[in-house]
């Protein structure tokens, strides 16, 4: 079996093994929740654990690419769908808890904590920018709108994962080691993606020579 290609068989159990692994944190979220181990502020540690998870899916499906062109497996480009979809549904749980669990629907005091806190108010931006890429997600919307406009959209997931790095920075305050993580590792895939634009850009130039 040639690792850098795999066969339909073998990426579909890749496939259902990846969705079992991302939905394991929430299944030790819910299994915390039901022994009443989530500690003196449940609100608090929901919310930080769905949002820990919504930036590391994201952060794991932006390192998707850099790594098939490192490795040359091409099969990881079908997972990465997968995984930025994860990350919108943490996103989601994320939203959620603060909507239900912290303000019980008071939409007033939602739209004051939106304009007034400022890590909330780039929280909820970066929330509301995924919601257009969870959509557009599927083939058959990337061919509505088009190759170049679909990418040209889903480009929007580095400022996105920029937005939720701040955020994360912002709420925790104290101890930043896991934001600084996050930057360091977003920082990192930037730069590999400027490399290879780099790269693609001089192949196109001597192509243009020849």
């Amino acid at each position: 079996m040639n690792w850098k290609t795999l066969e339909d068989t073998h990426l579909h159990h890749l496939k259902a093994l990846v969705f079992l692994l991302a939905l394991l944190p929430l299944a030790l979220l819910l299994t915390a929740a039901w022994q009443d181990q989530l500690g003196a502020n449940p609100i608090e540690k929901i919310t930080h654990n769905t949002g820990y998870w919504t930036l590391t899916f994201l952060l794991i499906s932006l390192g998707v690419t850099p790594l098939r062109q490192l490795s040359g497996a091409s099969w990881l480009v079908r997972l990465r769908r997968m995984l930025g979809l994860f990350a919108f549904f943490y996103a989601c749980l994320h939203f959620l808890t603060y909507l239900v669990l912290d303000q019980f629907f008071d939409w007033s005091a939602i739209a004051k904590d939106i304009l007034k806190r400022p890590y909330i108010t780039v929280g909820f931006a970066a929330f509301v920018l995924l919601i257009p890429l969870a959509v557009t997600s599927t083939n058959a919307m990337q061919r509505r709108l088009g190759g170049k406009n679909w990418k040209r959209l889903h480009r929007l997931v580095y400022l996105i994962a920029t937005a939720g790095v701040v955020h994360f920075a912002w709420l925790v305050k104290k101890d930043l080691s896991r934001p600084l993580l996050f930057a360091g590792i977003l920082a990192l895939l930037l730069v590999l993606r400027w490399i290879n634009k780099l790269k693609v850009a001089r192949l196109s130039r001597s192509y243009s020579t020849v």
